[in-house]
């Protein structure tokens, strides 16, 4: 094998994290190589591309790798109480590909969850010091929405305007104004007006299926490209085998397939792991050595441990009048986080944001609500374009026993383990999740829906995976430091979601691309420790 030359530093995972923190360092002046065992999305294949878009975005655009089996795929297993079903995508841009682009930023109280309720785990860093990388990363990806949400402290102007909240969101505002309760327009990773060469969003809604005009801002079009023009080399087709160290115990590199199965070695000063939650444990514990028998930077125990999903369900009312459902973006009406924060009233700790949506597309509803037969159309078209989609989300503790584990019984195409993960909502999680719906079904109510319906607390929906390479200032109860450094390795990173030791009650990929660009400076303030 031809020894590679040695970068400065070699980034495993091109999707939120993996771009963020690829696209800084080669600004400040790294060499960097990013390796991606998937490859780019075709977007002539996006499925609004096509007219049968609906039909594409549950089989070949399948949020789940077990029923998608694009080649870069590997096997999933779901298990305990609560099993979860997996959505993750294995391509450039990792699982933003697939994602609605709701972009929130977490809230001081969520980085001092331990010291506030005494549960859960206070991060090794404060709201203030994410804030700057918070707007950098606004600023990158063209964050739509209206700056000053009350929940959180003053802030910049965001890059462009909410989207138009449309008929859902006034109906959802009058309902908030009628119980007393504030609500806010919601942020969005999508240009609603020209920005950075993308244009404005044209509201045809959906938005996981694939954006045909780039105005949903996906890590493929928004960081990739400029990272590309500062040098960074993105080697597609790369599925990593294990992380390599060297004679002294630093990280030297990786091992990883080709696209036709030849090994090849990338090297590097620094190896920052960023494969997301599911993905970096699996990495990390199929680098297990004599000098690492329980997996790499795992001296803790904790690699794959505290998995977390979020409280998760949706209420759905449904009104007498046409609600111009399928106009908009998906999730771009209004929220609150009237019940974020631990209240001693309720009988449980932590809280939840309601954000509303569009209705479901006209498959989706099918599905859920019109039975075959004779009664199915009349089904149909009582609901389609009369409901309006409330999007609840709440926070969910980490606990030891909510797990990810190799799963050698179900291998990828290289022979490599599959993973299994092991879940159940936890008590607090159930408590919080039945209030969670309650107030959903009174806002519908409130807005004057003839009836509601929710979808309760399970499946558990795996949108957000967390936790399981938690960062803290203890070695024996967390894999990292607050700079994303490992406790056991002093030159790997882990850097993505598997690193958030809360998970707040918010979509976190804003969050996790704000730590990779602020690891990615704390990569480049030690550079000299690199070369001693």
């Amino acid at each position: 094998m031809t020894q590679p030359a040695v970068a400065d530093v070699l980034v495993i995972g091109s999707g939120a994290s993996g771009a963020a923190v690829s696209w800084r360092l080669a600004g400040l002046g790294a060499s960097v190589i990013c390796l991606e065992q998937g490859d780019w999305v075709d977007r002539e294949r996006l499925p609004k591309n096509h007219v049968d878009w609906e039909v594409r975005g549950r089989r070949f655009w399948a949020a789940n790798p077990n029923v998608r089996r694009w080649p870069a795929d590997y096997p999933v297993g779901s298990e305990g109480e609560n099993p979860v079903d997996i959505y993750m995508y294995n391509a450039v841009g990792g699982s933003t590909i697939g994602f609605a682009g709701n972009y929130w930023r977490m809230a001081p109280s969520d980085f001092k969850v331990h010291t506030l309720d005494g549960v859960g785990a206070d991060w090794p860093l404060t709201y203030e010091e994410l804030a700057p990388y918070y707007t950098i990363n606004e600023r990158v990806i063209g964050v739509a929405g209206l700056a000053n949400d009350p929940c959180g402290p003053p802030r910049d102007t965001l890059p462009v305007p909410p989207a138009p909240i449309g008929r859902p969101g006034e109906l959802l505002a009058d309902a908030y104004e009628k119980l007393g309760w504030y609500w806010w327009p919601t942020e969005q990773s999508i240009t609603t007006a020209a920005y950075n060469g993308r244009p404005a969003c044209d509201n045809r809604g959906w938005c996981t299926f694939g954006c045909p005009q780039k105005s949903l801002s996906t890590v493929d079009v928004t960081y990739w490209p400029p990272a590309l023009e500062k040098g960074v080399e993105l080697r597609t087709g790369s599925r990593v085998r294990e992380v390599l160290l060297d004679a002294t115990g630093k990280a030297a590199g990786a091992l990883y397939y080709d696209g036709d199965g030849g090994v090849r070695e990338a090297r590097a000063k620094v190896v920052v792991v960023a494969g997301g939650g599911l993905g970096t444990p699996r990495l990390l514990l199929m680098s297990a050595s004599a000098s690492h028998p329980d997996g790499l930077a795992n001296s803790s125990g904790l690699v794959g441990k505290n998995l977390m999903t979020h409280v998760q369900s949706f209420a759905v009312g449904k009104f007498d009048e046409a609600v111009d459902g399928w106009q908009g973006t998906w999730g771009g009406t209004v929220s609150t986080r009237q019940f974020y924060e631990t209240d001693p009233s309720r009988d449980y700790l932590r809280g939840f944001i309601m954000s509303g949506c569009r209705g479901w597309s006209p498959l989706n509803l099918a599905l859920q609500v019109a039975p075959w037969g004779s009664g199915h159309h009349d089904a149909l078209d009582e609901r389609i374009n009369h409901e309006i989609v409330m999007y609840l989300c709440g926070e969910d503790l980490p606990e030891e026993a909510n797990r990810v584990e190799l799963d050698w019984e179900h291998q990828d195409r290289f022979g490599l383990p599959g993973v299994r993960t092991h879940y159940a909502l936890g008590d607090n999680s159930r408590r919080l999740g039945t209030d969670m719906i309650a107030h959903g079904h009174q806002v519908l109510d409130a807005a004057g829906a003839s009836s509601v319906r929710d979808f309760g607390l399970s499946p558990i929906w795996g949108w957000h995976l967390l936790g399981t390479a938690r960062m803290g200032t203890d070695p024996r109860t967390s894999v990292v430091d607050g700079s994303n450094q490992a406790h056991d390795v002093p030159n790997l990173f882990v850097v993505d979601g598997s690193s958030m030791p809360t998970s707040a009650a918010v979509n976190p990929t804003h969050t996790i691309q704000a730590v990779a660009l602020r690891a990615a400076d704390k990569i480049w303030e030690k550079r000299r420790d690199w070369t001693a």
